[in-house]
């Protein structure tokens, strides 16, 4: 009963009335809630099937309580296939699933699974399929391979598995898929990979690889291969040539190397079926002159940081681009008029970010179809182009560290409904915040808003408020005078609170306004006019200083890179900076396990409020350069993640709390 859809409804207890029953399949058929405990009384089963999809704020439909996830596994104990892909489980691996000899299919990715994986798991005769992918917390090695393998598909990504890939691994010769994205295994990648002449998808991005790798002239034994994927993999030397016999290659990945040489971009045509290059950040230097034949059409071209000079003409004929990186190269000039012609129109991301165009930016309103686009780190000038506020499905536009001036244009509040990031810091703009529109009932998906380090003035528009996903909001270093705006305590998601540097002016704390913030981990109201005292309960309902984090990868990175199959998008990080000690210190990807709180250089007085105490996973604290009073409060002791702690400049007595 595979792939249906059951509305939501509950799976029938009924079904461990079926005690014969030995092949059951509810994969994908929207099913919910609690997966009944009578499935483990089906102990005849051979194959069972309970793969979910997930919400789309990525909770799982159905979930499975660990007791029963126990019983199952012990009472069927003939099951050759298990697939509880996506199924909330949350716990530990039962030992019995090491007892499971006849396995052949195993699939329980997203499971949020944790603890260690049984290695004689991947030694069972018969096993066929390992997928366990997305449990972040789960741990394991790879054992020895026997030659006797039948291992064919291997999927790990972003696990915690570790240690180093075993040399036998080259016995594993019926194995066509192998995903080991994102893990953490260390050392050499093992010389008999090369020799897995089956592979059709190979991936084994962004882990702890160390030493000196090339890539051999053997690779070119992996014919069969579609996906090539060896990002961030330690891959050093010229990429040989007999990477040209992988003829059916549609996805290459090589970025995040040390990759050398010059590499003409015409090399690339003996690879007929290619969609998806990615080169960026090696030292390569890849030259587009002179190419003669045809080459593949991309759907994907990431060529950031190849020492490139100017725009690629081959990219003319590029017709069914969707994705352009061309970032941090030496691009010079304007952008020449043909450019804006590429992929028919139908370009969905571009970056630019952090080459040499100067001139205006004059773009045609004509691409509709993009979703990304980074110009930051140039010398560009003149006014924001109105054109760009008909790319009405527009999610991330970033225009930081350029030379724009005028006003920031009234169409920007009415994107806010499709805009998730808009970057505008480092600029001359100049004028008031424009109002944000809601357009009736139309759902607002800004997340981060940063118009920091312009001559922004007037005050903060209280129509933020319909940014209800906000999550990181960057006002500092400009001329804003306005009082503190208590309405942003209504925005459940802040993580981020930036207003330094400003001319921001009154209390921050009211009987009838203040409420808390319960999301926030940074704020920073340094270097205003802010006054008068604070409460001894201020800090008492800042939930997330308070709670241990998840020490996980942060959600603010929006449009971070996914991988379904080969699809990929283009990875947008964003870093803010905090002062300390007179020290601007950037803050890479603004990581959720951060939390700071600076209120240096304003006029606040009275005493430390003493539920400051209250935030235990505080790692920075500046009151530095105020008016406070009294003694340190003794609760900074519970501040036990503290690394930063600055109470300089103020007008405290007595002795340091033990």
């Amino acid at each position: 009963m595979a792939y249906n859809n059951f509305s939501f409804s509950l799976i029938p207890s009924e079904f461990g009335r079926l005690s014969r029953l030995t092949h059951l399949n509810l994969s994908f058929s929207m099913f919910s809630g609690l997966i009944p405990s009578e499935i483990s009384f089906l102990t005849n089963l051979v194959s069972l099937g309970l793969s979910s999809f997930k919400n789309y704020d990525a909770t799982s439909l159905l979930h499975l309580r660990k007791v029963d996830f126990a019983n199952l596994i012990q009472n069927a104990t003939n099951l050759s296939a298990l697939h509880l892909r996506q199924v909330d489980i949350s716990s530990s691996l039962p030992e019995s699933l090491a007892n499971l000899s006849s396995l052949t299919s195993l699939g329980l990715d997203g499971c949020g699974l944790y603890g260690k994986f049984p290695e004689n798991i991947f030694q069972f005769p018969k096993l066929e399929v390992v997928y366990l992918p997305c449990n972040y917390f789960l741990t394991g090695f790879l054992p020895q391979f026997q030659p006797s393998s039948s291992l064919e598909r291997l999927a790990l990504d972003y696990t915690n598995f570790s240690g180093i890939l075993p040399n036998s691994i080259g016995y594993l010769k019926s194995m066509s898929r192998l995903a080991l994205w994102n893990c953490h295994f260390v050392g050499t990648i093992p010389s008999s990979i090369w020799n897995l002449s089956e592979l059709t998808f190979l991936d084994l991005s962004w882990n702890h690889f160390t030493g000196h790798h090339q890539l051999p002239s053997t690779l070119g034994n992996l014919a069969k291969l579609a996906d090539l994927l060896l990002e961030s993999s330690q891959l050093n030397g010229e990429i040989p040539f007999s990477l040209g016999n992988l003829t059916q290659l549609k996805s290459l990945g090589l970025s995040n190397n040390n990759l050398s040489g010059i590499i003409e971009f015409g090399y690339f045509s003996r690879l007929s079926n290619l969609q998806i290059l990615t080169l960026s950040s090696n030292s390569l230097s890849v030259t587009t002159t002179n190419i003669n034949s045809e080459l593949p059409k991309f759907t994907l071209l990431f060529l950031a940081s190849c020492n490139l000079s100017e725009f690629p003409e081959f990219l003319k004929t590029q017709d069914q681009l969707r994705l352009l990186d061309l970032s941090f190269n030496r691009i010079k000039g304007e952008t020449p008029k043909w450019f804006w012609g590429i992929g028919n129109n139908k370009l969905e991301a571009l970056d630019f970010s952090g080459n040499e165009l100067h001139g205006s930016l004059t773009v045609p309103p004509l691409l509709t179809s993009m979703s990304v686009f980074c110009i930051s780190g140039n010398n560009l000038t003149g006014r924001i182009h109105p054109s760009l506020g008909k790319w009405t499905r527009l999610k991330v536009l970033d225009l930081s560290k350029n030379h724009f001036g005028g006003t920031i244009p009234q169409w920007s509040g009415r994107l806010a409904g499709s805009l998730e990031f808009l970057n505008l810091k480092e600029n001359n703009l100049q004028g008031s915040i424009p109002p944000i529109s809601t357009n009736g009932s139309m759902h607002n998906m800004m997340r981060v808003l940063d118009l920091s380090h312009n001559q922004l003035q007037g005050k903060v528009p209280q129509s933020l408020i319909n940014c209800s996903n906000l999550q990181i909001l960057n006002l500092g270093h400009n001329q804003i005078s306005d009082t503190f705006p208590f309405w942003l305590q209504n925005l459940s998601e802040l993580q981020i609170l930036v207003l330094r540097s400003n001319n921001f002016f009154g209390p921050i704390w009211h009987p009838h306004k203040y409420l808390g913030f319960v999301n926030l981990s940074i704020i920073d109201l340094s270097f205003n006019h802010f006054s008068g005292s604070l409460p001894s309960e201020y800090f008492r309902n800042w939930g997330y200083m308070s709670k241990a984090p998840s020490r996980n990868a942060s959600d603010m990175i929006h449009f971070g890179k996914s991988k379904a199959e080969s699809n990929y998008s283009l990875e947008y990080l964003y870093s803010t900076s905090m002062l300390s000690k007179g020290l601007d210190m950037p803050l890479k990807k603004a990581l959720r396990i951060f939390s700071s709180i600076d209120l240096s250089n304003n006029k606040f007085d009275g005493e430390i409020p003493s539920s400051i105490g209250n935030l235990r996973y505080l790692i920075v604290l500046n009151l530095s350069s105020n008016s406070f009073t009294g003694t340190i409060p003794s609760s900074l002791g519970n501040l036990r993640e503290l690394e930063s702690l600055d109470l300089s400049k103020n007008k405290l007595i007595g002795g340091i709390p033990q």
